[in-house]
């Protein structure tokens, strides 16, 4: 398993259940009140290391319950938080309702997570040092890309989930090994969808995830090969993309050309198939 380093968000999730996922201006009435742990980076820490990996989280949290809280069960599942700082900023929350057909909506208050500013030696060390960068947009854009360009430097291989998604500055991009996305992400990302020439380009890799069809591998402008799923029930999809993309970080291996994708993509699907079946972001909670 590979050696992973996780710079991202983390997040107590705080969430209801509903029969319908509320319309602007709607009151409903919910159910099986859940706070856990949560934010895409501590999510994905978790999954890679579930999936095995040695795996160290670049992250903040605040002086507050959350924050002990967050810590707590990052440490409890085996995550190095050795490098998570305590802010003044209060740990960052995410407010989920679910629907009784496994639909969510998410509304994020990123808290510490906006603080994550100006890596340290000893986080560049980190990140130098690593087999593998997995990455997401939760926190300040220019630490994402400050800490692609230093990975990309060391040769280690970066992987990007660019979410929520926004405009990727050209050397993130470039200094990018592989972006996961789910569809409506690859729809927007310039020049992907139509093949046509952009002024930002990608990273050779894009990795599609596709919700009950699995997933699709493409190398930029050459080809694409299909990863399958079983098909299943979905109860909860909520942090599915983060298993994926954990997952994926976990079983990384040498990559030369697309087929080298297909191993660890197909592991990454398992595991975010296994994920919807149960209630909670990520099949841990159920742990």
């Amino acid at each position: 398993m590979a050696r992973v380093v996780v710079v991202g968000s983390i997040n107590v999730d705080v969430s209801v259940r509903s029969a319908t996922l509320p319309r602007p201006g709607e009151t409903l009435l919910g159910s099986d009140l859940r706070i856990g742990l949560g934010g895409k980076g501590a999510n994905q820490a978790v999954a890679a290391r579930y999936a095995g990996a040695e795996v160290q989280l670049i992250g903040a949290v605040g002086d507050d319950e959350f924050g002990r809280f967050a810590l707590a069960e990052l440490t409890r599942r085996g995550v190095d938080v050795g490098r998570v700082r305590t802010t003044s900023e209060p740990t960052g929350v995410a407010q989920i309702t679910v629907s009784d057909d496994g639909e969510n909506t998410i509304v994020v208050a990123p808290g510490a997570n906006s603080a994550l500013t100006e890596l340290t030696d000893a986080e560049r060390g980190a990140i130098g040092d690593a087999q593998v960068l997995l990455l997401q947009l939760e926190i300040p854009l220019a630490t994402t890309t400050a800490s692609a360009r230093l990975a990309d430097a060391n040769g280690t291989a970066v992987v990007l989930n660019p979410s929520p998604l926004q405009p990727l500055p050209d050397d993130l991009a470039a200094s990018t090994t592989v972006l996961v996305v789910n569809e409506s992400e690859a729809a927007a990302l310039p020049g992907f969808s139509t093949a046509a020439a952009s002024d930002h380009p990608l990273p050779r890799f894009v990795i599609v995830t596709r919700g009950g069809h699995g997933a699709s591998v493409h190398e930029v402008g050459h080809g694409a090969l299909r990863v399958r799923t079983s098909a299943v029930n979905p109860v909860d999809t909520t942090g599915a993309g983060d298993v994926f993309a954990g997952t994926l970080a976990a079983h990384w291996g040498s990559v030369d050309e697309i087929d080298d994708l297909r191993t660890p993509t197909q592991s990454a699907v398992d595991a975010a198939t296994r994920s919807v079946t149960m209630r909670g972001t990520g099949f841990w909670n159920e742990s």
